[in-house]
C-alpha cells in the first residue's frame, strides 16, 4: 500500500513538473513573440547606419508585423484542425531559424526576409500557446491561473522591449537583439517536446472528429496581399508614385476579393453573428487605431531620442520606460473600471487620458523639455494601460458565444494597425537625420491626440454604447 502511494505521488510530482516546464516554455515563446515587436525599435538607428537601410528601416518592423497580423486567424483554424502542439513546435523552430538569419544578416534585404519569416513563425505559435496552456490545466481554477500568467507575461514584454534592446545594443551591438531569442527558443522547444503529444479537450475533440473545420486559405492569402500591398504603398509610395499607385490598386482589389470570398465560403476566417458585426467592428477599429498610434509613436520616438537628441541606445530605452511600465500594471484597475462603468466608457476614459499624454509629448519634444516629456510618457502609458484591456473586453462581450472569433478579430486588428502605424509614421516623419524630423514627430503627436479624441467620442456618443446590450 505504501509502495503504491509512493508511486502515485512520484507520478503526480513528475506530472506537475512537466506541466510547470510546459507552462514556462509556452510563456517564454509568447513573451518572445511580443518582445520582438518592440525590442528592435531601439536597434533601428544603429542597424540602419551599418546596413544602409534608408527607407527599408520601416520594413525591419513591418516585415514582422504584417505576416503576424495577416496569418493569425488562419493559424488558429489550422491549429484547431491539426493540433496546436504541432503548430507551436513548427512556429518555435521557424522563429529560432529566422532569428539566427536576422542576427547574421549581411544586408538589409536579408534582414527583412528574416523578419518576415519570424512573423510567419510567430503567427503559427501565438494562438497555440494559450490553447495548449488551457488544455494542460486539469481544473477551471488551474486554467484561470495559467491564463492569468500568460496575460501577465505578455504585459511584461512591452516594457521589457526598449530596456532589453537598449542594453544589448549598447553593450554588444544590434545583432544581439536577434541572438537573444535563440536560447529562449531552444528552452521552449525542449519544454513542449517533453510534454505529452496530446492533452486536454482539443486533442480529445480531434480524436472524435469534432474539429472538422476547414481552413480558408484563399481568405488568408488575400488578407496577406491586401495588408502587405497597403503597407508597401505607404513606405515606398513617396519615392515611387507609380509603385505606390499600383500597390494601392492591388490592396483595394485584394480587399474587395477578400470580402467576396468571406461572404461565399462555408468556412470564413471570421464567423460573427450579424447582430454583433457593428459593435465588433467598432471595437476592432478602435483597437487598430490604438496600435497604429502606439507602434508608430514608439517607432519614431526611439529615433528622435537617439538621432536628434543624441542619447545612447540604453538611455533611449530608459527614457521610454515610464511609458511602458504603466501598461501591464493597470490591467486590474481597468478590470474594476470595466465592471463598474462598462468596457466602452472605460475605453473612452483611457483614450482621453492618452490624449493628454500625446499633447504633452507634442509640446516637449523639440526642446527637449525632459521633465514634461517624461511626465507625458507616464500619462500616455497610463491611458493605454486602461484602454487596452477595456477595448479587448468590449470586443469579447459583443460575441459571448464566439470568444475565439472575437479574440482572433481583435488580435488581427491590433497587429494590422501596428504595421500601418509604423509605415505611416515613418513616411510622414521622413529620415531621422533630417532637420525637421522632431518637428514632424510633434505634428504626428497632435494628430494622434485628435484621432484618440474622436475615438473617445465614438465610445461616448450612443446613449447605449455599441454592444453594451450584448454584455
Amino acid at each position: 500500500m505504501q509502495h503504491s502511494d509512493t508511486e502515485r505521488m512520484a507520478r503526480q510530482s513528475e506530472t506537475a513538473g512537466t506541466h510547470r516546464s510546459l507552462t514556462v516554455g509556452l510563456c517564454a515563446g509568447y513573451f518572445l513573440v511580443l518582445l520582438d515587436v518592440t525590442v528592435v525599435n531601439v536597434a533601428l538607428p544603429r542597424l540602419g547606419v551599418e546596413l544602409h537601410a534608408g527607407s527599408g528601416l520601416a520594413w525591419v518592423v513591418d516585415a514582422y508585423t504584417v505576416p503576424l497580423a495577416a496569418l493569425l486567424l488562419a493559424a488558429g483554424a489550422v491549429g484547431d484542425r491539426l493540433g496546436h502542439r504541432r503548430l507551436v513546435l513548427i512556429g518555435l523552430a521557424g522563429f529560432g531559424i529566422a532569428s539566427i538569419g536576422c542576427a547574421l544578416s549581411p544586408t538589409i534585404a536579408v534582414l527583412i526576409a528574416g523578419r518576415a519569416l519570424q512573423g510567419v513563425a510567430a503567427a503559427l505559435m501565438l494562438p497555440g500557446t494559450l490553447a495548449m496552456l488551457s488544455e494542460s490545466a486539469v481544473t477551471e481554477q488551474a486554467r484561470a491561473r495559467v491564463i492569468g500568467l500568460w496575460a501577465a507575461v505578455g504585459g511584461a514584454a512591452l516594457p521589457a522591449g526598449p530596456v532589453v534592446g537598449g542594453l544589448l545594443v549598447q553593450a554588444v551591438g544590434w545583432r544581439a537583439v536577434f541572438w537573444l531569442g535563440v536560447p529562449v527558443i531552444v528552452a521552449a522547444l525542449a519544454a513542449v517536446l517533453a510534454s505529452a503529444p496530446r492533452t486536454g479537450r482539443t486533442a480529445d475533440a480531434v480524436a472524435h472528429g469534432r474539429h472538422e473545420r476547414g481552413v480558408d486559405w484563399a481568405g488568408a492569402a488575400l488578407l496577406v496581399v491586401s495588408l502587405g500591398c497597403a503597407v508597401t504603398a505607404i513606405i515606398q509610395g513617396h519615392s515611387s508614385t507609380v509603385l505606390g499607385g499600383v500597390m494601392v490598386a492591388v490592396a483595394v482589389c485584394a480587399a474587395f476579393a477578400l470580402w467576396l470570398v468571406e461572404r461565399r465560403t462555408p468556412q470564413p476566417l471570421l464567423r460573427v453573428p450579424s447582430a454583433a458585426r457593428r459593435p465588433l467592428a467598432v471595437a476592432c477599429g478602435i483597437a487598430a487605431v490604438m496600435n497604429l498610434c502606439c507602434q508608430g509613436t514608439l517607432f519614431v520616438l526611439t529615433q528622435v531620442f537617439q538621432v536628434v537628441h543624441g542619447l545612447g541606445p540604453l538611455a533611449a530605452g530608459m527614457v521610454m520606460l515610464p511609458a511602458m511600465v504603466p501598461m501591464p500594471l493597470l490591467g486590474t484597475a481597468s478590470g474594476r473600471l470595466t465592471s463598474r462603468f462598462g468596457p466602452w466608457r472605460t475605453s473612452a476614459s483611457g483614450l482621453l487620458v492618452a490624449v493628454a499624454g500625446f499633447l504633452g509629448m507634442a509640446l516637449s519634444l523639440d526642446g527637449p523639455n525632459y521633465p514634461v516629456l517624461l511626465g507625458s510618457l507616464v500619462v500616455w502609458g497610463g491611458g493605454i494601460g486602461v484602454l487596452a484591456p477595456g477595448i479587448v473586453t468590449a470586443g469579447m462581450r459583443v460575441v459571448p458565444g464566439s470568444p475565439g472569433a472575437a479574440s482572433g478579430a481583435g488580435n488581427t486588428s491590433r497587429q494590422a494597425g501596428g504595421a500601418m502605424g509604423v509605415a505611416l509614421f515613418g513616411a510622414v516623419a521622413g529620415p531621422p537625420a533630417g532637420s525637421s524630423f522632431a518637428h514632424q514627430v510633434g505634428i504626428l503627436m497632435w494628430v494622434c491626440a485628435t484621432v484618440f479624441l474622436l475615438a473617445a467620442v465614438v465610445c461616448f456618443l450612443p446613449a447605449d454604447p455599441p454592444g453594451e446590450r450584448q454584455a
